[in-house]
């Protein structure tokens, strides 16, 4: 079984809580833009609805900025997404706390509601979208492309669409590690005690929260039960294989996390970036745990750049913007309709790492009840 989950987001939370706390003063947004009809770019639904592209492309360009939060530049190409969209529109793209997780950004909305300071848009794990919008916290807004987003992939009321996805992924120092893993059962092997790393904690985390949802399917779990996922983790906390270092770029280059669970896309990206200095990073779909998601794009409902956000959204939703995600290993959501187009990037696509079987996605209501389960059994698993 596969299945498609988006970075540090599903529920990373500790960095931003000073940078909340000192930025959450501010003049409050300014939502005047508007279209020649007079028509607020805070209130439109669709670029047809402000009066077309061109008219939010103007607006956008007058309001010269947009707010972002955790968008790491090394994350599934976002940084020549970031210099794309600037280069293109003349906007300048702010990114704060690029390594914050799905959790921070929510909290920097909620804490910053009517500040100029607040994020406009918003890269969230899927469960953590479903919840921003249960809360109220995301505009509705149709991206042209939005028909060609696949049905289970998008809100009914366009509040969050996703955007990209991977699989979850083994990466591997082959210079630090005799024999690299090629699955789950093959990481609790003694041979790599200390070596095992999580891209951040499973109960901030979509990419960590994802690889205890792999472990459990790797171990007679399912949608329903991830409860193996935590047993699998509890057993490699026993037996000293797992560290609870945080992987990163950083902590991979300097050995400290020489096997890492993340999504292929980094996993990937990793690759081609260490090879310049020596680094023979392996990455594999381990086939005992074959799990993956997307991650979720969404405007604040409060974004102080509206048009601005708005505008990113079609951006990113635009063939360049998907092929651009697809370069950086992503697979991107409008990928299907696009190779229909003939818009697809096939050297990008042909450089994915292999996969197979048909994907298949977990529920809400199964996300959330995994969500409880990992949120109250997590600290006891690699606790001690």
């Amino acid at each position: 079984m596969t299945v498609f989950q988006p970075r540090t987001a599903v529920l990373t939370g500790g960095l931003v809580v000073a940078a909340l706390a000192l930025s959450a003063c501010g003049a409050a947004p300014d939502k005047a833009s508007t279209g020649a009809d007079g028509k607020s770019a805070a209130s439109a639904t669709s670029a047809a609805d402000f009066g077309g592209l061109d008219a939010l492309v103007k607006a956008a360009k007058k309001e010269g900025t947009l707010h972002a939060i955790a968008l790491p530049r090394d994350w599934a190409n976002y940084g020549a997404l970031i210099d794309g969209f600037q280069k293109k529109y003349g906007i300048k793209v702010e990114v704060e706390n690029p390594d914050g997780s799905s959790q921070d950004e929510i909290n920097a909305v909620t804490s910053r509601k009517g500040q100029d300071r607040a994020p406009d848009v918003l890269d969230l794990g899927t469960s953590f979208a479903l919840s921003a919008a249960q809360q109220g916290l995301l505009a509705s807004y149709e991206v042209t492309a939005y028909d060609d987003i696949p049905e289970g992939q998008k809100d009914a009321q366009a509040r969050w669409y996703n955007d990209y996805g991977g699989y979850i992924s083994i990466g591997c120092d082959d210079k630090r590690v005799k024999t690299c893993p090629t699955s789950f059962k093959d990481l609790l092997k003694p041979e790599y005690k200390g070596q095992v790393a999580l891209n951040g904690n499973p109960t901030k985390a979509a990419a960590a929260f994802a690889g205890v949802y792999a472990a459990s399917l790797a171990n007679g779990g399912s949608f329903d039960d991830i409860q193996p996922g935590l047993d699998f983790f509890a057993r490699l906390k026993k037996n000293g294989n797992y560290t609870p270092v945080e992987s990163t770029p950083a902590t991979v280059e300097k050995g400290e996390t020489p096997i890492t669970i993340d999504w292929d896309y980094l996993n990937a990206g990793y690759a081609d970036e260490f090879k310049s200095k020596g680094l023979d990073w392996k990455v594999v779909v381990p086939a005992d745990g074959m799990f993956s998601q997307y991650y979720s794009q969404a405007i604040n409902k409060d974004a102080p750049h509206p048009a601005a956000a708005r505008l990113w959204q079609e951006y990113l939703y635009g063939a360049e913007g998907q092929n651009l995600w697809l370069q950086g290993y992503a697979r991107p959501v409008l990928m299907p309709a696009m190779e229909k187009a003939g818009t697809l990037d096939k050297d990008a696509a042909a450089k994915l790492p292999e996969v197979s079987g048909t994907p298949a996605f977990p529920s809400e209501d199964q996300q959330n009840k995994a969500k409880t389960v990992v949120a109250q059994g997590w600290g006891k698993a690699v606790s001690g």
